[in-house]
């Protein structure tokens, strides 16, 4: 089995490149079916870690469309902090407008929770959440998850946008922590 090592981990390969694809795909499936005929929905990716998966949607989206993009930070090293920090926020204007939250992982919830609501706040006529990674053991929030590429356990991933102290991002497969 393939290992990598990142900064004192090590990690074996969980997820191949072509599992993340076909699922990536699935989602656009719905996400243009579900939007077909609605006003241009807005895709708002939380950086860093969804680059890898909204590139890879947004190819697969049929459908007019924006994308922009709001940075949030909750984790240190392989660990939640619990709490959640704005670092860029939205500046696109979404009163009445659909809205596509696109995440890499939705674990304990605090983060897409705190998204949710910020965009609450600027009055879209919908906000739906697309995930590529959902731990569902662990999500403790109210928020529905609309779109979930891959549903996964509480292990430490990296790869496809995923970082452990940013390091393993540009992975094209998805990695987990062997020595947790």
């Amino acid at each position: 089995m393939k290992t990598i090592r990142l900064h004192d981990k090590n990690f074996r390969l969980a997820i191949p490149n072509g599992r993340i694809c076909d699922a990536i795909g699935r989602v656009a499936d719905r996400i243009n079916k579900d939007y077909a005929g609605r006003e241009t929905p807005l895709f708002v990716g939380v950086l860093n870690g969804s680059f890898m998966f909204m590139a890879e949607l947004m190819q697969r989206i049929t459908l007019d469309c924006e994308a922009s993009f709001v940075k949030i930070a909750s984790y240190s090293g392989t660990a939640s902090t619990g709490k959640v920090h704005e670092l860029i926020g939205l500046s696109t204007d979404i009163r009445g407008r659909h809205v596509v939250i696109v995440e890499d992982i939705v674990d304990t919830g605090a983060s897409i929770e705190h998204t949710v609501n910020l965009l609450k706040a600027k009055a879209p006529a919908s906000i739906a959440v697309a995930t590529l990674l959902f731990k569902p053991e662990v999500y403790r929030k109210e928020i529905g998850i609309d779109y979930c590429a891959l549903k996964v356990s509480n292990r430490f991933l990296v790869g496809f946008g995923l970082d452990y102290d940013q390091l393993g991002r540009n992975l094209k497969d998805i990695y987990e922590a062997t020595d947790e």
